[in-house]
């Protein structure tokens, strides 16, 4: 009789431990947030898709990666303040957004920098992109690397081929002390506008034109309320992955290993991916029929280079002569490796 009674109690102990452990490690996973700010036909999506992929596998699924694209948890500014107290834990940021929070992540977003995709990759990838990166971690961010949304283009209701063509024209553009002064330099009048808020300002004439990459102009359909599209690559827009630091900090060293590991590998796909899909875009633009395509010879860029070169010299002031020099020597000797 006692057996029989012993029997039936140790199963149900037994169950009640393994639901226990069940429970328990469900309650250890680390759930990752990943905020990014374009859509899920985008090679952004496509690089979060990548990092959780690797992340998930190579934890055996003790990190758990939950994606929220087309700002879901926000703009990217509100979700970089929600990182510094860890209720976000990752993101790739454009760093015209970040600025904000390190001065110095200003510079990538100077005119014409990059004459190259190339050179913006070895630029970004080695010590003096490196070190502007590393600022981050002072404002609460761990970087991880840059990703980006490439080369920017001009949108506008009318077309641009110099300067003057934009003259008291109303033009959108980030939060970014940078940007704003660039415009001026043309004699624009620059407007910062919230990215999820530019079709509608644009819609309604709140500003005449706006500059992002060709994923953007496409993705968010700007080009429906714009009528010419400037193929100009007047700038670079690179997105710094970071993640929360209080977050980050209080992980297990083999988990920061393999979320920084997978942010650097995601990078170099989101990287190709870019680039592979631009092409689509620009022919997506053109075949809806309502944009003129305006491509900018080497003169016309000339003259805007020259134009907006005050901003070096303004800013230059801001960033630091050091970076600055730094980033003169290692420019000139990339593009003597060409």
């Amino acid at each position: 009789m006692l057996n029989r009674l012993i029997r039936p109690l140790t199963v149900v102990a037994l169950s009640l431990v393994t639901l226990s452990l069940g429970t328990l490690t469900a309650q250890a996973a680390t759930v990752v947030k990943l905020h990014h700010d374009l859509t899920e036909d985008s090679a952004q999506h496509e690089g979060a898709l990548r990092f959780k992929k690797l992340v998930e596998e190579r934890s055996n699924g003790d990190i758990q990666v939950k994606i929220f694209p087309n700002n879901a948890l926000g703009d990217d500014v509100q979700v970089a303040q929600q990182m510094q107290f860890g209720a976000v834990q990752a993101a790739p940021i454009p760093t015209a957004k970040l600025s904000g929070f390190n001065k110095q992540l200003q510079l990538i977003d100077l005119p014409f920098l990059f004459p190259s995709r190339d050179i913006a990759y070895q630029f970004l990838d080695g010590p003096v992109g490196q070190r502007v990166l590393d600022g981050l971690r002072d404002a609460g961010f761990e970087p991880a690397s840059f990703w980006e949304s490439g080369f920017k283009q001009m949108t506008c209701n009318k077309p641009v081929h110099e300067p003057a063509d934009l003259d008291g024209a109303k033009f959108r553009v980030m939060e970014s002390p940078l940007l704003i002064a660039q415009y001026k330099a043309v004699g624009a009048n620059p407007v910062p506008i919230a990215f999820s808020e530019t079709y509608t300002a644009l819609q309604q004439g709140v500003v005449d034109c706006q500059e992002n990459p060709l994923v953007s102009i496409s993705q968010m359909k700007f080009y429906e309320v714009q009528d010419y599209l400037m193929l100009s690559n007047h700038g670079y827009l690179g997105t710094a992955f970071i993640f929360s630091k209080v977050w980050f900090d209080k992980l297990p060293e083999a988990q920061q290993t393999i979320l920084m590991d997978a942010a650097r590998e995601a990078g170099q796909y989101q990287r190709e991916r870019s680039v592979a899909r631009e092409q689509g875009y620009l022919d997506g633009i053109k075949e809806a029929g309502g944009t003129e395509v305006v491509v900018l010879n080497d003169e016309q860029k000339q003259a805007f280079r020259d134009a907006m070169d005050p901003v070096y010299e303004e800013f230059g002031a801001i960033l630091g002569e050091d970076l600055m020099q730094a980033t003169r020597q290692e420019l000139d000797r990339l593009n003597e490796g060409q």
